[in-house]
């Protein structure tokens, strides 16, 4: 590896189901790791992060909710440790059945004189909340008493901070369990859990940080196997599957040569807006074809490109790709943004191509209509998809019904059609047919705009038309120009406010996310 990665790298990396996270902490307490001292670990460092986010000048008194669980007595250890330190602390405790060791801490807490409440409103003065009802693994619904004390606690303004998940959010499909704790913070335990890159458990999670409490790689890599099945995109891997630094001696040809079909009169701005994707990710050589009409507006826009005009419409689109265009010549193939469907004998002309090749927008509806499975599962060569929720339904009608599980639905699509599929959301998640999951960690809603997905299928076809010389794994690339172009959003957002991230300004900011990796 280029980038050789610490610890906490690897860790920040690693995405768990519940029952992986129970069989890896089973290896630490098989081994000899006492429970009440991992107990003490964890909760003395989520301890700290809570004092440091809010401390005793500002914040005086705390409600904490203790649930009959492990996670119930990590909530009774910081609730204690604050008590030490000159908070004022509330407990509300639902549930009188506790855990063992979860009743030994709140027995202590009694002895010390911390009030312990039943109901929820004496909470309701207190200036934060800690959420410790329930941690990873929940699956049931949450009714009565703890649902009612749950819906009311969302009603008020004070801020709360949610050890490990959210109470009420299922771990691995980020579903809402009847009702859920709609938490500021969310301090995650030892490894990410999947609900947090599940786009409809957000809302629920606030700002999300990862507490590492050590657990050793080993006993990751044991159960997880490595490479591991699914990961969150970091900087770490990005680094690893940048095209940097290219090689002393090199010429264009060597750094790929990619064709992008695109365009029409309606839509003459997405193969503009692809092309400059393009040519952010540092693609050796640029062809692009486009109805006529608008060749001159693309070599006006793109001088650097080869501009090849094709035959149209009517109505302004690509009637069919001229002659003159050769697949071979190409390491790799981008088509769709603009093409509007009546360009689908282009998607029939260039599902024969014996190059890797991406198709989003109108390249994906066309293929919907051409029976998605049947007309990939004839292709020699790699394919990506890029779609978003809806044109994934039309895709995959099967797969859809998955859903809200993005990581199955988006899992079983890629197996079935034998591509690397991207689905387009708040967390972005790639799938390659071995099964593995390749997780965006973080995006922003600036990137919910007309043309934002077009100069995503230019980067990508970039980075992979030079990934052809350079043999990296396909859907690490793939997955590396989703983490950039999110990246790219996320740094226009903070210069220009989430409303003054056009598809141009995206563009732009392309080259200054490179820069901030060096």
């Amino acid at each position: 590896m280029k980038h050789p990665q610490n610890h906490r790298e690897q860790i920040e990396q690693v995405v768990v189901t519940a029952q992986q996270m129970r069989e890896i902490e089973g290896r630490i307490f098989e081994a000899g790791m006492p429970v009440a001292a991992l107990m003490e670990k964890v909760a003395g460092l989520v301890y700290n992060r809570i004092v440091a986010l809010y401390p005793l000048t500002g914040t005086r008194r705390i409600g904490v909710l203790v649930g009959p669980g492990h996670n119930g007595g990590d909530a009774l250890v910081i609730a204690r440790e604050l008590y030490l330190q000159g908070y004022d602390i509330r407990i509300y405790r639902p549930i009188t059945k506790l855990k063992e060791l979860t009743a030994n801490h709140a027995h202590y807490a009694t002895s010390l004189g911390i009030p312990f409440y039943e109901q929820i409103e004496p909470l309701q003065e207190c200036d934060l909340i800690i959420d410790g009802l329930f941690g990873f693994g929940l699956e049931r619904s949450l009714s009565g008493t703890i649902a009612n004390a749950i819906n009311q606690l969302n009603q008020w303004s004070q801020p709360v901070i949610s050890i490990d998940i959210p109470s009420g959010i299922h771990t691995d499909t980020g579903e809402v369990l009847g009702t859920a704790v709609r938490a500021t913070y969310t301090l995650c335990l030892g490894l990410w859990k999947v609900a947090f890159l599940q786009d409809q458990a957000l809302e629920y999670m606030g700002k999300a940080e990862l507490i590492d409490f050590g657990i050793p790689l080993i006993d990751i890599w044991a159960i997880l196997g490595k490479p591991a099945g699914m990961l969150r995109i970091n900087k770490g891997i990005v680094l690893d599957n940048l095209p940097l630094p290219r090689a002393v001696v090199t010429y264009k040809y060597k750094q790929g040569h990619l064709l992008l079909i695109c365009g029409s009169h309606q839509y003459s701005g997405a193969a503009i807006l692809t092309g400059l994707g393009a040519r952010a990710s540092g693609v050796g050589m640029l062809s692009i074809a486009v109805p006529n009409s608008l060749k001159p507006l693309l070599i006006s826009q793109l001088p650097e490109a080869l501009i090849i005009g094709c035959p149209e419409t009517e109505e302004g689109a690509i009637a069919h790709l001229p002659e003159t265009i050769d697949f071979s010549n190409y390491s790799a193939i981008a088509c769709g943004p603009g093409l509007t469907r009546d360009a689908k004998l282009v998607i029939q002309e260039v599902i024969g191509a014996e190059c890797p090749l991406i198709l989003d927008a109108d390249g994906l509806n066309s293929l919907a209509e051409l029976r998605t499975i049947p007309t990939l599962l004839k292709r020699q060569s790699p394919t990506v998809l890029t779609p978003h929720v809806g044109e994934f339904k039309r895709l995959f009608p099967d797969s859809a019904g998955l859903l809200p599980d993005r990581i199955k639905a988006v899992r079983k699509a890629s197996q079935l059609s034998r591509t690397i599929v991207l689905l387009k959301g708040a967390r972005t998640a790639i799938a390659h047919p071995n099964g593995s999951i390749y997780l965006i960690p973080e995006s922003t809603p600036a990137l919910a705009r007309g043309g934002s997905g077009d100069v995503l299928t230019g980067l990508i076809g970039g980075l992979v038309a030079q990934s052809t010389t350079a043999e990296l794994p396909l859907e690490l690339i793939v997955a590396t120009a989703a983490w950039w172009h999110a990246q790219a959003g996320i740094l226009a957002a903070q210069d220009r406010t989430e409303l003054g991230v056009d598809p141009l300004t995206l563009s732009q900011y392309l080259i200054p996310v490179v820069r901030s990796l060096s």
